[in-house]
C-alpha cells in the first residue's frame, strides 16, 4: 500500500536530527500565520497522522518512549480507569509509534505514552501505526495530539515548550507544536527561566492553575530575596504530602504575603533563538526595546564573535544607508 505522505503542510524540509531522512514541506509563513484555531481543529490534524496507515500489533517491550517527555507526572486514578477500559473492551485508538532512530528493531513513541504504559502492564501487544518520521515531524506529531487530546496543564504545556527550545528547535517548531502563537510561547518560556526546573517538578503538573496564575508565581519565585524560601518551603515532608494544586497554593501563598495581585511589570525579554545550517554557532537574542543582547555558544561562537566585533563600523554603516534609503 502506498503510504500517503500525511504530514505536508506540517513540517520543515530540514529536521533538527539527521537520524531520519525528511521528504515533508512546511508552508508556514511566520509562527502563526496558518496557526491552527481550535482543540477541535487540532485534534482532526492529528487524526491525520493515523488516516489510512496499516494498524499493526507491536509487542510493548520493543517500544521506548518518546525522546522529549511531556508530562510531569500520570495521575493514578485515570491511568487505572484508562487500563481498566483497554482491559474490558481492547485498545480502541492505535497509537503512533516510530522506528527506533539508534536502536535496531525497536520503537519510540510518538503518540500515545500511557496506551502503551497500559498494555505493559496488561502483557498484552500494542495496536500502533507505524511511521517513519524526523526528530522535528517527531515533537510536532507529538505536541499537536497531546494539545487536542492529553489535557496537558498549562505548566505542562510549558516544560515541553522549553524542552524543545532547550534541543534546539526555533519557535515556529513550538508553536506549531504546541499550537500556540508566540505570546503564549513567550509567556510559557518566561515562567520556565524564573522557575527553576525542580521547584516545577516539586509542584507538579496543577491541574487547576492556569497560565496567568503562573505567571504570578514566577514572578515571585524569580526575585532573588525569595530563593532560599522556595527551596525550604519546597523540599520539606509536608510539602511533598500535598495533593499537586494544594503545592503550588501552598508556595503562591508563603511568598505572596501581601496577598495582592502580583504585577507583571518584571517579565524579561523573548528571547529568540538562531542558528546556521551547520550548527556551528548558537545565538540567544533577547530584544527589550531598550536593549538588545546577543549571546552565542557552540564551536565556531569566539571567531564569529570576533569577525562580528572587527567589522561593527562597516555593518553600522550599511545599517544607516539602508535607513536613509527607506526614508527616501
Amino acid at each position: 500500500m502506498a503510504r500517503k505522505n500525511l504530514l505536508a503542510g506540517l513540517v520543515a524540509p530540514e529536521s533538527a536530527s539527521t537520524s531520519q531522512p525528511s521528504n515533508t514541506a512546511y508552508p508556514m509563513r511566520g509562527a502563526s500565520k496558518n496557526m491552527i484555531r481550535s482543540l477541535d481543529e487540532l485534534a482532526k490534524q492529528a487524526d491525520k497522522f493515523l488516516e489510512g496507515e496499516a494498524v499493526v500489533e507491536i509487542d510493548p517491550k520493543l517500544i521506548e518512549g518518546s525522546f522529549v517527555s511531556d508530562r510531569l507526572e500520570d495521575a493514578s486514578e485515570q491511568f487505572e480507569e484508562l487500563k481498566h477500559a483497554i482491559e474490558e473492551r481492547g485498545q480502541d485508538t492505535p497509537v503512533l509509534l516510530r522506528p527506533h532512530p539508534t536502536l535496531s528493531g525497536r520503537y519510540q513513541v510518538v503518540f500515545g505514552h500511557r496506551r502503551v504504559r497500559a498494555a505493559r502492564e496488561l502483557a498484552r501487544p500494542v495496536r500502533a501505526v507505524v511511521k517513519q518520521l524526523d526528530d522535528k515531524s517527531h515533537v510536532i506529531a507529538q505536541g499537536q495530539e497531546n494539545s487536542a487530546r492529553a489535557n496537558l496543564t498549562f505548566i505542562e504545556r510549558a516544560l515541553f515548550a522549553r524542552r524543545l527550545f532547550d534541543l534546539g528547535y526555533d519557535r515556529n517548531v513550538i508553536c506549531s507544536a504546541l499550537a500556540a502563537n508566540q505570546a503564549t510561547v513567550s509567556k510559557m518560556m518566561s515562567v520556565t527561566d524564573r522557575i527553576p526546573g525542580e521547584v516545577v517538578e516539586r509542584i507538579g503538573p496543577a491541574p487547576s492553575v492556569g497560565r496567568e496564575r503562573w505567571v504570578e508565581l514566577s514572578l515571585l519565585v524569580g526575585k532573588a530575596s525569595n530563593g532560599e524560601r522556595v527551596q525550604s518551603l519546597t523540599e520539606g515532608a509536608d510539602f511533598a504530602s500535598l495533593e499537586s494544586d494544594e503545592r503550588f497554593n501552598a508556595l503562591f501563598s508563603a511568598l505572596n504575603r501581601s496577598g495582592k495581585s502580583v504585577k507583571k511589570t518584571e517579565m524579561p525579554a523573548a528571547k529568540l533563538l538562531w542558528q546556521p545550517a551547520d550548527k556551528g554557532v548558537s545565538a540567544q537574542i533577547s530584544n527589550t526595546g531598550k536593549a538588545f543582547t546577543l549571546a552565542m555558544k557552540a564551536k565556531n561562537a569566539s571567531r564569529f564573535g570576533k569577525y562580528l566585533s572587527e567589522n561593527l563600523d562597516r555593518l553600522y554603516a550599511e545599517f544607516m544607508d539602508e535607513m536613509t534609503n527607506e526614508g527616501d
